[in-house]
């Protein structure tokens, strides 16, 4: 590899957000490692300089992540690391099993804590690397229906504050994106009956506007104007908007 080519991890790299970052990026010249339990990787364009390689790993089980993680450091050091894997269970919490609950919390949260902080400790990033970690706009209001999903979300956009300091000592700019809806094989499995995919963002869109705001050292990213707009009015008027929620998505979700 040319020393002036950059290095980019993406977790979840195999469909949806992720696909499209991995496809974005390797058209921009990186070489993309994509990280991912799926074996269905999309290819970078032909037009791009770039590569995507892949490794395979269940990101829900411990074992996995810590015999992987050797693996990761050593492709490393990274320009850009993007966390992005992530799973849902939707559904009245109480009737959802506790093992989905913490496969949830495991790929959602614990997973990108982990790699976030093993790459941070073992040199894993370049100076004035990008780590982006991806929540989601339930931040920003309550989520009825997909309660684990909200909380491994919130929890890592709280990590990020926390990591910040630690981060920047060693050059890391942290950005973490708050994506709305997209339209993805994965967000129409979570939707209610009868939700309109129309209305969700496509990826490549969210991906270039969400990896613009990492190159540019954002602390956040909220991509699209309405999802900006449904995150203000969320601090503003939690409850309405919680309530609202409710509507869209449990009322509708199958009993």
């Amino acid at each position: 590899m040319n020393a002036s080519t950059k290095r980019a991890l993406v977790t979840g790299g195999s469909a949806g957000l992720g696909a499209a970052m991995a496809r974005w990026l390797a058209a921009s010249g990186y070489e993309v490692l994509s990280l991912d339990r799926q074996k269905g990787v999309a290819q970078a364009p032909d037009a791009g300089e770039g590569t995507i390689s892949h490794l395979y790993c269940d990101l829900s089980s411990r074992t996995e992540l810590d015999r992987i993680l050797p693996e990761l450091i050593k492709r490393g050091p990274f320009d850009l690391v993007v966390l992005n894997a992530g799973i849902s269970a939707t559904g009245r919490f109480e009737t959802i099993d506790l093992a989905t609950h913490l496969n949830v919390l495991r790929v959602n949260t614990e997973a990108p804590m982990v790699i976030a902080a093993r790459l941070l400790e073992e040199g894993g990033f370049t100076p004035g690397a990008a780590l982006l970690l991806v929540s989601s706009l339930s931040y920003f209001t309550g989520y009825p229906g997909a309660a684990s999903y909200a909380a491994s979300k919130d929890a890592l956009a709280i990590y990020a504050s926390s990591m910040r300091k630690a981060a920047k000592a060693r050059s890391v700019s942290i950005t973490v994106a708050f994506p709305g809806p997209l339209r993805t094989d994965h967000a129409e499995r979570h939707a209610p009956q009868g939700a309109d995919a129309s209305k969700r963002m496509a990826p490549d869109h969210a991906a270039r506007l969400i990896l613009a705001d990492a190159f540019s050292g954002r602390k956040n990213s909220i991509p699209g104007a309405p999802n900006r707009a449904f995150a203000l009015i969320g601090r503003i008027a939690p409850k309405p908007v919680t309530a609202l929620m409710r509507r869209l998505i449990y009322l509708r979700l199958d009993p």
